[in-house]
């Protein structure tokens, strides 16, 4: 062996030498042992990193599939190629050899879909190890001439030396255009849909119906020169400054075709394609256009169900299943997978006769048939295609999709109660956290693309945004009857969204449980996700519901309701009910939703400080202070998470009215926990006097000190109060926890004032600004250097967590949220 005896850090570094001593092996690549790129050229402005390489490294003799193996699930788990282009080979070496396989091969890998990526990789035993072993071995014996990639590092080192100089070629600098091939050809369509897809006039819904997909687009640029397609093979074809489609004949036996051009005078698309050779290397074009499936945005993956549901959720939702129908129930009852995906959700079924499994997708079909031969408990023939929200339900032997006994089982009443239609489906809507809130544009046509959405938008409404509204719509109308068993959100028990579909989805839910949605692939955010048993032959409106709770570790920690609320009334109904223009504003409350999901953008801040999309601005006065305090209070004092993501603030009950300490209370909690920012605007917040906190100079305002204090409105109020400035205030009376606030707040506040170089007028936020400073990308730091500072900040975070506990019962209590 070449390498004995010696640690694996030490082995790369020698490889690194002694093989690819012309190339950086110096870059950290996430948890990828072992990388390789170009070297950065002296004086490069405008570099691309362009990997060669990425490896598993081990110390001992190892197995090659099991390297490779453990690097594809690295890889996978942290999708590096989202970020990076991949590079031009996978590899692996242990101390005795090397192992080359080009990326391209193993790349359809990283695509399928219904499969567990977080698995850690270096446990040989999870089955997600075994099933990206067996790929990998099948592409080995079947595709690759093995024995040309590997090499023993001492009998075979002049091979290898020519194997890299041969195949790892360094491009010239002056190039400046990256080359596209088999490996990086897929993630250059994401940059491209987020791109240049938006500035080209097609109605994509329209498209999509015709089979013609934004993949067929980027196909037409991608083999292009010159921005005219030279290949006719494909559906769509560049012409210069436009695209065209649908060639035909027309009725007048005249070569017609549809045309559709850019939104920006083609600016965005020569932007984007100006840093890229076009066409590729000829040898990759019939690869590419073979694998168009491949070419297929995010949303369309959610679409197909590709969120993988952990065994341990399987086998739970198998357990609840069993304590409704009884321990025989897979013997008792039929059981169909309308959203199939690759068939996880059946994992542990034992009787095969009793099953069927369907799915949008062929190659998942093709999958599922591929574990069947490898031992899987289903049948051939009950593993179909089917495209449950668009296919009608006719059977095989009618020219339709359905085996015959399924269609005889969902068409007959008295068999439709004996069907347990068993579903983790697609978890895609049109408008998601990211589009509401203003960091994207709404999913066009993710949910509305379907027969069922046209068929039942009119019935649920608004719900039919979410998919697994419109296959459960679709279930409870088409097959009424039978048993749900679903993976979902709990939107449709809780949602403002479901209000019809609760007027229509009349089913009695007879057990559930919820888990942390970020335990499924793919799948991210603090929310729960629901399984939940329903019978459609029992007709119950959704009012209510109690579900057990498991953590992530799969432990039972209690129950929890979820609500329907109705007719009820918000918080947001309640705050305005203060709305006041009859004065100045001195702040802006921002506020959005009714929900927990919310509760980072409730912020208070100046009137022209930058607003996050879709938050709704109420002005801040005299008048409603207090309301104000207390609705951000509530909003606050109570930490989101997983389980009460979806809960509902609800329009309060009169007792608040009366509890002088609570408003109070929740006052003291907005004066420390605000964003003014003195550069914005006259800071009006001060709850402090000069002297208190020793100030080398005059505030600007004393308005808050003076309010608290209930001292008369003194002159230089006017635009403040207009004709309110002879009222008096009591002066406040703050509760022990209130008063521990201030305490630890005035301490803050001398330690700033006792820098050089401070401002008489600093709020809260321009404190932690002045100690925490800001990075290079003008971003608050998290911490500072100052260590009287950081123990100050900590103890006042500390007194108001104490006082939000204290809060915290009086949410409850005065009916802003329910138990």
């Amino acid at each position: 062996m070449k390498y004995t005896n010696i640690l694996e850090e030490e082995i790369k570094n020698k490889v690194a030498q002694s093989y690819f001593a012309k190339f950086d092996c110096t870059k950290i690549l996430g948890k990828i042992d072992f990388a390789v790129k170009l070297q950065r050229p002296q004086n490069a402005i405008d570099f691309n990193d362009e990997y060669l390489l990425w490896a598993e490294a081990k110390q001992k003799p190892t197995d090659i599939l099991v390297m490779l193996t453990q690097l594809v699930l690295t890889i996978g788990k942290a999708r590096t190629f989202d970020e990076i282009m991949p590079p031009q080979f996978l590899g692996c070496y242990d101390n005795q050899k090397i192992a080359f396989v080009p990326y391209h091969d193993i790349q359809h890998i990283f695509y399928q879909n219904d499969f567990n990526w977080n698995v850690t990789p270096s446990n040989h035993e999870t089955k997600e190890f075994r099933q990206v072993y067996e790929q990998i071995q099948k592409i080995i014996d079947n595709d690759i001439p093995w024995k040309t990639y590997l090499f023993d590092f001492e009998r075979d080192e002049k091979d290898l030396k020519k194997f890299i100089r041969e195949n790892f070629i360094v491009g010239k600098f002056e190039t400046t255009k990256l080359k596209i091939d088999k490996n990086n050809f897929i993630i250059i369509f994401d940059k491209w849909h987020k791109t240049v897809k938006p500035t080209i006039a097609v109605n994509w819904e329209i498209a999509k119906k015709n089979s013609i997909i934004e993949g067929d687009f980027y196909l037409a640029d991608l083999l292009a020169n010159e921005n005219q397609t030279i290949s006719e093979k494909l559906l769509v074809l560049l012409k210069s400054n436009h695209y065209v489609a649908n060639r035909h004949f027309n009725e007048m036996g005249m070569f017609s075709s549809d045309k559709a051009i850019f939104t920006d005078n083609q600016k965005a698309h020569n932007l984007f394609w100006a840093k890229y050779e076009r066409p590729p290397q000829e040898d990759y074009w019939d690869y590419m256009i073979d694998r168009h499936d491949l070419l297929v945005p995010q949303d369309i993956r959610e679409r197909k169900g590709s969120f993988y549901t952990p065994q341990k959720w399987v086998e739970l939702s198998q357990k609840y299943i069993a304590d409704v129908l009884g321990e025989d129930w897979q013997d008792e009852y039929y059981i169909w997978d309308c959203a199939a995906g690759t068939g996880n959700l059946l994992a542990g079924l034992a009787n095969k006769h009793n099953i069927w499994a369907s799915t949008l997708d062929k190659a998942d079909v093709d999958i599922m048939h591929e574990r069947i031969a490898n031992g899987a408990n289903l049948w051939d023939n009950q593993v179909f295609q089917f495209d449950f929200l668009n296919d009608e339900f006719l059977p095989q032997s009618k020219k339709g999709k359905l085996p015959d006994e399924l269609y005889s089982i969902i068409s007959n009443p008295k068999k439709r109660k004996k069907l347990v239609i068993y579903i983790n489906p697609p978890y895609a809507e049109a408008t998601s956290s990211a589009t509401i809130y203003g960091k994207r544009e709404n999913k066009s046509g993710v949910a509305i693309i379907h027969k069922t959405s046209d068929r039942f938008q009119p019935i649920i409404g608004k719900a039919t945004n979410e998919l697994f509204a419109q296959f459960l719509s679709r279930i409870y109308s088409d097959i009424n009857g039978c048993k749900i068993g679903e993976f979902s959100t709990l939107k449709a028990i809780s949602g403002t969204s479901f209000t019809q579909f609760r007027n229509f989805f009349l089913a009695k839910l007879q057990k559930a449980f919820i888990v942390p949605a970020d335990t499924f692939d793919n799948v991210k955010g603090q929310f729960p996700i629901g399984f939940k048993i329903w019978d459609t032959d029992q007709k119950e409106k959704i009012t209510k519901i109690k579900t057990d709770i498991y953590d992530k570790n799969n432990q039972y920690i209690g129950k929890k309701t979820f609500y329907a609320f109705e007719q009820s009334k918000y918080i947001n109904d309640w705050l305005n009910h203060f709305i006041d223009n009859t004065v100045t504003a001195f702040g802006i409350l921002n506020t959005r939703g009714n929900d927990f999901q919310n509760q980072n953008y409730i912020t208070i801040e100046h009137n022209n400080t930058n607003i996050v999309a879709h938050s709704i601005k109420f002005n801040i006065t005299i008048n409603n202070l207090i309301q104000c305090s207390i609705y951000f209070a509530i909003r606050k004092c109570i930490p989101a998470t997983w389980l009460n993501d979806r809960d509902q603030f609800l329009y309060p009950n009169k007792k608040w009215e009366k509890d002088l300490e609570f408003q109070n209370d929740c006052l003291a909690y907005v004066l420390f926990s605000n964003n003014i920012q003195s550069k914005c605007g006259k800071n009006h917040w001060i709850p402090f006097n000069e002297v208190e906190i020793k100030s080398k100079r005059k505030f600007d305002s004393h308005f808050m000190f003076d309010f608290l204090n209930g001292k008369c409105v003194q002159n230089g109020y006017s635009n403040l109060f207009e004709q309110q400035e002879n009222k008096m205030w009591i002066k406040r009376e703050f509760s022990p926890q209130a008063t521990a606030v201030f305490d630890a707040g005035r301490e803050l506040w001398k330690h700033y004032h006792a820098q050089l170089n401070t401002n008489a007028n600093a709020s809260l936020y321009d404190i932690r600004e002045y100690f925490q400073k800001r990075n290079d990308k003008g971003k608050m730091n998290n911490a500072s250097e100052d260590k009287k500072y950081t123990e100050l900040i900590g103890n006042l975070r500390d007194q108001l967590k104490i006082l939000a506990k204290k809060i915290e019962p009086k949410v409850y209590e005065y009916g802003f949220l329910k138990l």
